[in-house]
């Protein structure tokens, strides 16, 4: 092998190395976000009281169909696991567009 080769084969592992899997990130982000929310609502069921969730509540104007419920915490963490893979995939694609610049 050449010494251009080398320093071929070396940059292609170096941008092999440096690729974030876009797919996988936005799975992670929409499992954290679906699951934060779900938690969130479901204690907040739990508590209980005379008002519950007003703050959380509010989320109901962006998530139609989402109220600080049971079935709510089920169609909330529909809604943030898109929302949080949308995001996961923004945040890869861009990652990997600017490390291909990088070289």
């Amino acid at each position: 092998m050449s010494h251009d080769q080398i320093d071929a084969s070396e940059d292609d592992l170096k941008t092999t190395l440096l690729r974030l899997n876009a797919r996988a990130w936005g799975i992670a982000l929409g499992l954290l976000f679906g699951l934060g929310l779900f938690l969130a609502t479901i204690v907040l069921v739990m508590r209980g009281g005379p008002r519950v969730g007003p703050h959380l509540g509010l989320l109901g104007v962006f998530l139609p169909g989402y109220q600080v419920t049971t079935a709510g915490a089920f169609i909330g963490f529909v809604y943030a696991f898109v929302i949080g893979y949308a995001i996961g995939r923004i945040i890869g694609s861009v990652y990997n567009a600017l490390a291909r610049t990088e070289k």
